[in-house]
């Protein structure tokens, strides 16, 4: 199922949500019309490789860290950098209306950064480099869905490419996207190989994360007084 739109109503600009956006565009754009052997020493000296932190003998240098910050803007090819941002341009603006703009900052940072230490813990010899914004949005995921459960998700159905289009409810379209990232974490650990092309230790950290932080970062609504 692919989401199209959500139909929780939003009452202000999401600029930050917006900006996050254009970075991550900005940055991708410009890295494609770089030389290939510059971007992959981009990929490698900005995006999070775990073995960097786990032997310090294997060859990188070692960043203070920075790279589970930076990988949050990094992404590897098209479908990666849209996917990520097709889903932040749906889930983000509600997210980010109910926090305020600089708590829901802090908020998507935080879960990318505690996605991107899980993905590390599960994973700590991986000598690729783990890159993309999904950590930091699978925890603006996890807040949409304790937020707004019964919104609905309208979702196209791709059955031999004909428009078929339906009403999900929030709770029951995330749920799934939840059950699929822990199918999939626990399948590679079991039974997977040495090559990891999705970090789904990441997304299910930021759905964690999220989950749990989410109702520190969310406005004060204001009170009513009785005359």
């Amino acid at each position: 199922m692919i989401p199209i739109r959500d139909t929780a109503p939003c009452n202000s600009k999401p600029l930050v949500t917006w900006t996050i956006m254009a970075i991550c565009i900005v940055i991708f754009v410009t890295m494609k019309l770089m030389p290939d052997s510059l971007s992959l020493r981009i990929l490698n000296l900005y995006g999070m490789v775990p073995v960097r932190y786990t032997n310090p003998y294997y060859g990188l240098p070692f960043d203070g860290y920075l790279s589970f910050l930076t990988s949050l803007f990094l992404h590897g090819n098209w479908l990666h950098l849209i996917m990520n941002m097709w889903f932040l341009w749906i889930f983000g603006d509600n997210v980010e209306d109910r926090m305020g703009r600089l708590p829901f900052l802090i908020f998507y940072l935080v879960c990318g950064l505690l996605a991107t230490f899980l993905q590390w813990f599960f994973d700590p010899n991986l000598s690729i480099p783990v890159v993309g914004a999904s950590g930091a949005i699978a925890g603006i995921l996890a807040a949409y869905f304790f937020l707004y459960p019964f919104e609905r998700v309208v979702v196209w159905v791709p059955i031999l490419f004909l428009p078929i289009v339906i009403h999900v409810p929030a709770i029951a379209f995330l749920g799934l996207w939840v059950l699929i990232q822990l199918h999939s974490a626990t399948t590679v650990m079991l039974f997977g190989g040495d090559t990891v092309d999705v970090a789904w230790w990441a997304h299910l950290g930021g759905f964690i994360a999220g989950s749990v932080l989410y109702r520190l970062f969310l406005r004060k609504e204001p009170t009513e007084k009785n005359e």
